[in-house]
């Protein structure tokens, strides 16, 4: 059992610099998939909007979702016009074709991911603990036979195995709250996305077996 013990303690630190590494590389992962996401609905309203006149496509210096944003604008503006009749029906006959692959949804795993990661923050604080009391219950368990540079080693670990815990958590933090509302912007204007599809599909398939 000590030995066990012994390993654990003098490890912990490189273990939670790994996981940190690790970590670090998972959010990477995450916003190449956001990017991706973000262009999977942007390309399919751009496809549902290219019949209407006037629509908006912003410079290239402006934010993607800001371009989503006003295409979904253009969208209602398109609903909410009564002189824009065959413009709506363009719409209609677009999104009807088009909206087969729903390319705007597969979101669940997006933030399930997301919520572990984000979660999974606060975990180093708890390991670097869990290694300081390791160094400390490993002095206990030598009682009078350790010597003092065994003691010094042993306190040493748990040092570091704190500091490596709140360091790592404290840079995942920052990088947290650098992606955090790209993140949850993404998954608002899906949300919208899906709403604003829903809304076409049920106003003018209405209005066109009233015509």
């Amino acid at each position: 059992m000590k030995p066990l013990l012994e390993l654990l303690s003098a490890s912990s630190t490189a273990v939670i610099a790994v996981a940190g590494v690790v970590h670090f590389f998972c959010f990477a992962l995450l916003w190449l998939w956001y990017r991706h996401s973000r262009s999977k609905i942007s390309s399919a309203l751009d496809d549902f909007t290219r019949g209407i006149r006037h629509r908006s496509v912003l410079d290239r210096a402006s934010h993607p979702l800001d371009q989503i944003d006003a295409f979904l604008a253009d969208v209602a503006d398109v609903l909410e016009t009564p002189e824009r009749r065959e413009e709506q029906v363009t719409l209609w006959q677009r999104i009807a074709i088009l909206d087969e692959k729903r390319r705007y949804f597969s979101s669940l795993r997006f933030e399930t991911c997301y919520n572990v990661c984000r979660s999974m923050i606060e975990a180093y604080p708890l390991l670097g603990i869990l290694g300081t009391i390791l160094a400390i219950g490993l002095v206990v368990l030598e009682g009078s036979g350790a010597t003092a540079g065994k003691i010094v080693e042993r306190f040493g670990q748990a040092i570091w195995s704190t500091c490596a815990g709140l360091v790592v958590a404290v840079i995942l933090m920052l990088l947290n709250s650098l992606v955090e509302p790209s993140f949850v912007r993404l998954n608002e204007l899906r949300s919208q996305t899906a709403a604003a599809v829903a809304r076409v599909k049920r106003r003018l398939a209405l209005t066109g077996r009233e015509s």
